[in-house]
């Protein structure tokens, strides 16, 4: 799947204009948890709108499968299945009854409707009125919906929203399976930890635009330097030291905190030959939710002249 300068505006009431998406060019890989990450407004859903033929850019290209959309979904539409916003079943009926309905629609058999229950570990609840349902399990036969057709691309935004952390749980480990089976799962999320155990790649949003993209590795920083977290006895002496071969130094708590150095072996050779003996030398991993920040963290506003982001490390 491909976007290539996708732009979206909308009117508001008062009739000024707002951009939602500006020239935003992505690029998903096929197979593996793809995350579509970026702060609540960020132009996410609208994105998702525009991949599915929901809602017609103002410009720019959308391919899925090399097959330009919306002018030519049809051809294309039956190898996707997304859940957008919230999934729209019949309160009193069952979770099977629900799905046999759906299935008449799209033109596939019963017993696919029992293939994807069992898919999603609802099979022994499939009897079960749907207005019964956890808010996981409400999230589960949305899943199990899109499976009817046996797609190879499945969107999800934001699927985790409002579930407990059994139910994130649950929906992870679903979409973690869908992709092992060889399929492509691009998932929209404001939640950072569900980047990290569940993607394998990310593309990462702010104000309408791609700030950055790449894996989960990349995105932290993975390919380079780590900080590193040293303890040490004279604060001040070490962080002379430190500080004088052009590497950031800061105190956090009892420690001192290294960037831009090349790793702890030689953070500890500078201080040996000052004289100095640390009792701790770590590399610190860059938290994940910091990484977010800083890509998603204020900046120019959409239409500017500034550039608008590029891939981290190893990018598609």
């Amino acid at each position: 799947m491909s976007v290539r300068g996708l732009r979206k505006t909308y009117r508001t009431f008062s009739l000024r204009q707002v951009v939602a998406v500006d020239h935003l060019d992505l690029t998903v890989p096929a197979g593996g948890v793809h995350a579509f990450l970026g702060p609540n407004g960020s132009g996410k859903t609208t994105t998702i709108r525009m991949l599915l033929g929901l809602v017609r850019p103002d410009a720019g290209t959308v391919h899925l499968f090399g097959t330009p959309v919306p002018s030519r979904l049809p051809e294309v539409v039956g190898r996707v299945g997304a859940i957008v916003e919230n999934p729209k079943f019949v309160p009193g009926f069952s979770g099977r009854r629900n799905l046999r309905l759906l299935a008449t629609a799209v033109g596939v058999p019963d017993t696919r409707v029992e293939a994807v229950l069992e898919r999603v570990g609802l099979r022994d609840r499939g009897h079960d009125q749907f207005q019964r349902y956890s808010l996981g399990m409400k999230q589960r036969l949305a899943i199990a919906a899109t499976l009817l057709k046996d797609p190879d691309l499945l969107i999800f935004d934001e699927p985790t929203n409002g579930l407990d952390p059994a139910g994130i749980r649950d929906v992870r480990a679903t979409m973690r399976g869908l992709a092992d089976e060889g399929r492509t799962v691009l998932v929209s999320s404001h939640i950072l930890a569900e980047v990290e155990h569940v993607a394998d790649t990310v593309s990462v949003v702010a104000r309408g635009r791609l700030v950055a993209q790449g894996t989960v590795a990349d995105l932290l920083g993975g390919g380079g330097a780590a900080d590193v977290r040293v303890g040490v006895a004279d604060h001040d002496h070490a962080e002379a030291l430190l500080s004088a071969c052009g590497w950031q130094v800061r105190r956090v708590g009892t420690a001192l905190l290294v960037s831009g150095s090349p790793g702890g072996a030689q953070v500890n050779e500078v201080l040996a030959r000052g004289g100095l003996y640390a009792h701790e030398v770590a590399a610190v991993r860059r938290d994940l939710e910091a990484a977010f920040l800083e890509l998603t963290g204020p900046g120019p506003a959409p239409g500017s002249a500034a550039t608008t982001g590029a891939p981290v490390g190893g990018a598609r």
